[in-house]
């Protein structure tokens, strides 16, 4: 891994892609220390605490990287956005139009993401209302009112400004994925929660539990290793492609093979799920009525029933995600037009039906894998008597995120030496 940044730094194309991305998410560090307009910084400062812990207000200010608790510009952070993805792909099943969008290619992508882009406009518009109303009933234990001077010009710029600033993030993470290296959704939830290592490395440190403070680091190994094991992990299919006569000459021929990946899907079924799990206790959170606050009880992100809905979404992601990302009939068409075949197996339908079924049998553990690796190091840590916000859906994110930047600044060396090899 040091090799291939090295290797990376000193191309002059890939070294200027990785200052882009870092000074897009220094940007994006910047704004979640800059408070918005009529806010009360010392106020603030003494309700920081509510944001800490296993909370969901601990979990929303984990992946905000801290601008909740600050309350600063970059405060809803990319969740806005993430949200209207998961919206908008889950319509794409239901609407007739939205999926012949989808089959226009790129066109019809552009589309369904500007209206992807207008969902968050309107989610960010209405979550920053909620926090507006959320963060003025902390008044009482802050001593005073946490938004100076609270009426309808003074709400509205915070709205605005909120608003503006999650656009804003949405923007930087488009501009990375376009211009930079990785996907810079996923680096922007990458950047957020390895904000909090030095908090939670001194919230490990200076924890009173004997037992967790053993524990975590072999813990935190094991699921870094069992993420790799399975991002790595990929079940080869044979290819054998026939040999033609192109005019006078004798082209293709030769064997290769078709990798399928354990985990197709990556860490999206995981951002995807703590997403959606993350709805209704915010919900919850925002009404501040006893009935809003017993559903946010009920599913605290340290709670069963979190984690069991938390591992049922993965699952259900990680199926929805990969029949979106892999599609075997067209695999199987491709495969026919360029005159390759698996050995064994007839071209064109039964082709298809082959890659299904070993999809569908690939895809099921990795599903397992991914909701155990989520939800394990959750469970152990909600015994023991520790208040510490890593669980096991922060690491997966990170290393998932670290494996696939890495493989995509591979992919571009590996590019760039071919085309030094052909010149």
């Amino acid at each position: 891994m040091l090799q291939t940044l090295l290797n990376s730094i000193r191309t002059p194309d890939i070294r200027r892609k990785l200052l882009f991305t870092a000074a897009m998410l220094a940007l994006y560090r910047l704004g979640s220390f800059i408070p918005a307009p009529g806010i009360d910084v010392t106020a603030v400062e003494r309700i920081a605490q509510s944001f800490q812990g296993s909370n969901v207000l601990g979990f929303l200010n984990l992946f905000s990287g801290g601008s909740l608790q600050r309350f600063a510009i970059f405060a809803l952070g990319i969740m806005p956005y993430i949200t209207a993805s998961i919206m908008l792909q889950l319509l794409t099943v239901v609407l007739p139009s939205l999926e012949k969008l989808r089959k226009e290619g790129e066109v019809g992508q552009q589309k369904i993401t500007q209206y992807t882009r207008y969902l968050t406009v309107g989610l960010a518009f209405g979550q920053s209302i909620g926090y507006v109303f959320l963060f003025r009933s902390f008044g009482a234990t802050a001593g005073t009112s946490v938004v100076e001077n609270f009426n309808f010009s003074a709400v509205f710029i915070i709205v605005t400004t909120l608003t503006a600033g999650t656009v804003l993030v949405m923007w930087l993470g488009e501009l990375i994925t376009q211009r930079g290296i990785g996907n810079g959704i996923s680096l922007m939830i990458f950047a957020s929660i390895v904000a909090g290592l030095p908090n939670g490395l001194q919230g490990w440190w200076t924890n009173p539990d004997q037992i967790f403070k053993v524990m975590m680091p072999f813990l935190a190994l094991a699921v870094v290793a069992a993420v790799v094991f399975m991002q790595e992990g990929q079940r080869r299919i044979p290819v054998q492609y026939a040999k033609r006569v192109i005019g006078r000459r004798m082209a293709g021929g030769g064997s290769t093979y078709l990798p399928l990946r354990v985990n197709m899907a990556g860490v999206i079924p995981v951002i995807f799920a703590a997403s959606l799990m993350a709805f209704p206790p915010t919900v919850g959170e925002l009404i501040q009525a006893p009935w809003a606050r017993s559903i946010s009880t009920f599913f605290s992100p340290s709670g069963w029933a979190y984690i069991v809905g938390e591992s049922i979404m993965i699952i259900v992601f990680t199926y929805f995600y990969t029949a979106v990302t892999f599609n075997p009939v067209e695999q199987a068409d491709n495969l026919k037009k360029h005159g390759g075949f698996i050995p064994g197996v007839r071209p064109g339908r039964p082709t298809a039906e082959f890659l299904d079924r070993i999809l569908s049998r690939l895809t099921f553990p990795g599903a397992l894998y991914l909701a155990a690796v989520a939800a394990l190091p959750t469970l152990l840590i909600s015994q023991t008597s520790a208040n510490f916000f890593f669980g096991g859906t922060s690491i997966l994110i990170v290393v998932g995120v670290a494996l696939d930047t890495m493989k995509q600044l591979e992919a571009q060396l590996m590019m760039r030496n071919y085309e030094g090899f052909l010149k």
